[in-house]
């Protein structure tokens, strides 16, 4: 991979506060320059196309999940002349590894949209087909469709799942708050359809060109319930339209038929099941007409409507609309409201009671609109359910409460991108570009171009608005950064607030916070850990539990990014697979009667082992009822590696601990961490007691003496270690008699060497400098060293050291054979396909078979990457 230029990255001078106006030159050479904390991040792009092969006159889609999948579309023509139009998907953190598709569409790709989950995408065509694309075995490049839809020959402008009724809300003014409760809302927002019971109904609604609007349900059979009706009576052209929803489950339809001077509409769609077929109501709404065909100076110069978007899915209030003439543009925001009809006097005393109560009608009123523009060529809004009101306004924009979050990105045919506010259309951050050489091309030989300058097709922002990805019209992805705060000058300890805010609603809600990763330096580590585990523990019992494995998945990842705290990052990962083991082993157990008592066996050990601190296993073991511990043979044999992990791990941890003064040492903070040694000691006292039942399933150690009782012997250390730190107060330092028979550890047992995670192959590490990369699709690049790269005490690895799968602890061989899967996030390798077919095994692999303990994508790497 080439080294990025440094004499082609600069900045240039802000634009004027308060206006938006994207004309003005730029000198030829000058690339890419933010002004108000807008940078790139990397530049990915194809391997040199033939002219004849790639299409960019036409259309591109984009669209970026919640788990931070981005798919986009490209169109190649063969040796025929025929257009293969293709779909490709990538994970923000490997965008070389992208998987591209043959969509099997016969025209061009008009439309593409993720589901609420970011693990289905829906495709939709010119040519009136949509398809529905899933993840093959759960895996982010392997994509299969098996259901669509289609209005023959009628192309789709519009596409959208249908809404779940999940909506949580930001509250920023309450960003302080101690409480998640507090901070973050559940909206009362109802399904656009429901089964029985109140389970939302999943299928998509998409609106033709002709004006008709098609709604597939999926029923839980699988098959899929179709149902078009048109908008209206009188149909006509509809040349663009968006979908939105209303919190009462209804949908609202915007449509232009790409005349200015024409009204843009509205309607009301309500979508139900009538015996088993799908039923279409529709309403119209009123509709408006654009300011700039009012004004007399304007009237003709903006003809043609060239975007029409909802401000957001679940926002049918407001509307942004973009009107453009070949060289120019115009966007206007309006809102709709409802407002009073005055009532005359005479009939006010005729009525009395209508005096009383004033009718109400609902009206577009405009909010803002710009000044002239260059030519728009892409929209990009923010998907944050952040609820802007009037008061809100001058709040978001005037104070520096997250104004990022407010914005939404217009790119401009110049090559320019602007990050408006999204109501009053004030520019917050400006990206200048013109056209970047490619890769293999020395600067002397670049021609001087007179044609279109390289701008955005496509454009979509985040699902935290931190990073902004562009599809420009030479088939190239761009990675942009997006300040929080846009510009307005920030105190460290506020920018930090600004981070923590959200990533505690990634935690919450479930969604990937690669974005967010993007601008933590490494000296901001330290803190959002601390800071972050202070939020986590103020919430309730309950809600610790569910995010337990989350908050650990997110420490490791901020881990990653400074070299003084990477050492942690095995910690987490570690704490994370102990955690599975502990409840997986646990769910085994079984009450020998049905009518026991109210708690579990698992409960009952972890009360006991919490209350006996004798250090002899055996005395333990004889409080608790083994008849609940009998399992099946085969089943305590299936389980022995995940049994030889966690003796091995414990034995690890004794023989560090006369080195515990080395942070750089993995397993360090386990050494402190009372909770842990808690389950590691609750393991061993279950391994004792099935190691009776079938010795063959027990932890096996190299020991010097053939007498020895390893097992009894770590217990020991162990409970020793533990009681030091099973208080919650501060820990007491190991005595020396501990210390010292730690020591004596490697010459009494043959301590084996721990497969930790792999080193991160990822991006996000590498781009702390704020130096731009430039990538190319299909090749790995040689990425510069990083932090978290360094080979720390205890992690170097051998060339030709056999692999090991780090889920079910199997041995692979120095080559693999068997198809593996890896982590997009820690890097986690596992088989793709399990060679146990136990029950027990089953369960501990349902734990990780859509994603990986951490909570990242699967993806298939080749038998040579493990």
């Amino acid at each position: 991979m080439a080294a990025p230029d440094p004499g082609r990255w600069g900045e240039c001078g802000p634009r004027p506060p308060g206006r938006l106006s994207a004309r003005g030159g730029q000198e030829p050479g000058a690339v890419l320059g933010a002004v108000g904390m807008m940078d790139l991040a990397y530049v990915c792009e194809w391997e040199k196309w033939a002219k004849s092969t790639y299409c960019p006159s036409l259309p591109l889609a984009c669209a970026w999940s919640c788990r931070n999948l981005i798919a986009f579309t490209t169109d190649l023509r063969n040796d025929d002349q025929d257009l293969t139009h293709m779909i490709h998907i990538l994970d923000t953190e490997h965008p070389w590894e992208v998987h591209s598709v043959n969509s099997g569409h016969s025209e061009a790709i008009t439309c593409l949209e993720w589901d609420q989950s970011g693990s289905r995408l829906l495709s939709a065509d010119a040519d009136g087909r949509i398809k529905c694309w899933s993840m093959a075995d759960h895996l982010a490049n392997s994509w299969e469709s098996s259901v669509g839809s289609q209005v023959e020959g009628d192309p789709i402008v519009a596409l959208s799942w249908l809404h779940n009724g999940v909506k949580l809300a930001l509250h920023v003014e309450k960003s302080g708050a101690s409480s998640f409760g507090e901070k973050f809302s559940r909206v009362k927002f109802s399904p656009s359809l429901t089964l029985f019971g109140g389970k939302p109904m999943e299928g998509w609604i998409a609106v033709t060109v002709s004006g008709l609007v098609t709604v597939s349900l999926l029923k839980p059979s699988g098959q899929v319930l179709t149902s078009t009706e048109s908008l209206c009576r009188l149909r006509g052209r509809v040349a663009l339209a968006d979908i939105a929803f209303t919190g009462g489950g209804n949908i609202v339809v915007a449509a232009a038929d790409g005349s200015s001077a024409s009204p843009v509409k509205f309607y009301k769609v309500c979508v139900s099941v009538v015996s088993e077929k799908c039923r279409i109501d529709t309403e119209i709404l009123p509709s408006l007409f654009m300011r700039c065909t009012t004004d007399p100076n304007r009237k003709d110069r903006f003809p043609v409507i060239t975007h029409l978007k909802f401000l957001a899915r679940d926002m049918s209030e407001q509307v942004l609309l973009c009107a453009s003439s070949q060289s120019s543009s115009l966007v206007e925001c309006w809102s709709l409201r409802k407002e009073g009809l005055p009532v005359n006097n005479i009939f006010q005393q005729i009525s009395p009671a209508v005096g009383d109560k004033q009718p109400m009608i609902l009206k577009w009123r405009i909010l803002s609109a710009t000044n002239d523009l260059d030519r728009v060529s892409a929209v990009a809004l923010p998907k944050l359910p952040i609820s802007l009101t009037n008061t809100d306004l001058k709040v978001a924009s005037d104070t520096q409460f997250y104004p990022g979050l407010a914005g939404l990105a217009l790119a401009f045919q110049d090559g320019s991108v602007h990050v408006v506010h999204r109501l009053s259309l004030q520019t917050m951050a400006v990206l200048y570009s013109s056209a970047p050489r490619s890769l293999d091309e020395p600067a002397l030989k670049r021609p001087r171009t007179t044609g279109p300058a390289i701008h955005f097709k496509a454009m979509q922002l985040s699902w935290t608005s931190l990073a902004l990805v562009g599809i420009d019209n030479h088939g190239k992805l761009s990675m942009l950064r997006i300040s929080p705060s846009l510009g307005h000058p920030l105190e460290p300890k506020l920018a930090l607030q600004h981070l923590l805010f959200l990533l505690e609603y990634c935690m919450v809600t479930g969604y990937d916070w690669w974005d967010i990763l993007l601008h933590v330096q490494p000296g901001m580590v330290q803190s959002l850990v601390e800071r972050l585990h202070e939020e986590y523990t103020r919430q309730k019992p309950a809600l610790q539990q569910v995010l337990s494995t989350r908050i650990l998945a997110m420490k490791a990842s901020l881990c990653k990014l400074s070299p003084c705290t990477v050492a942690r990052v095995c910690d987490y990962h570690t704490k994370l697979f102990l955690m599975a083991i502990t409840s997986t082993l646990k769910s085994l157990l079984r009450p020998h009667f049905l009518n026991t008592p109210d708690k579990s066996p698992g409960d009952r050990l972890a009360e006991i082992c919490a209350k006996i601190t004798d250090v002899d296993i055996d005395k333990v073991m004889i409080n608790l009822k083994t008849e609940e511990f009998v399992l099946d043979m085969n089943t305590l044999q299936a389980l022995q590696q995940l049994l030889q992990w966690v003796g091995d791990f414990v034995l690890y941890l004794l023989v560090s601990l006369p080195n515990q003064g080395s942070p750089l040492r993995p397993g360090h903070s386990f050494l402190r961490d009372g909770a842990s040694l808690g389950m590691l000691r609750e393991l061993m006292v279950v391994i004792r007691i099935w190691g009776l039942l079938k010795p063959s399933c027990l932890p096996v150690y190299t020991a010097t003496s053939d007498t020895q009782d390893s097992m009894s012997l770590l217990f020991r250390l162990l409970t020793k270690l533990w009681i030091c730190c099973r208080d919650e107060g501060p820990a007491s330092e190991p005595d020396e008699g501990l210390v010292d028979e730690c020591c004596l550890l490697p010459s009494q047992l043959l301590v084996p060497n721990l497969d930790w995670l792999p080193a991160s192959d990822g991006l996000v590490s590498r781009l702390q400098p704020k130096q731009p990369l430039r990538l190319r699709f299909g090749r790995a690049p040689t990425l510069p060293s990083s932090s978290s790269t360094l080979q720390l005490d205890g992690l170097a690895r051998a060339p030709g050291q056999p692999k090991i799968d780090h889920l079910r602890r199997l041995h692979l061989g120095a080559y693999p054979t068997e198809e593996c899967k890896a982590c997009t996030r820690c890097g986690c390798v596992t088989m793709l396909r399990s060679p146990n077919k136990t029950t027990a095994v089953k369960q501990w692999e349902q734990r990780w078979i859509k994603n990986c303990l951490c909570g990242g994508l699967w993806r298939r790497v080749p038998l040579s990457c493990p």
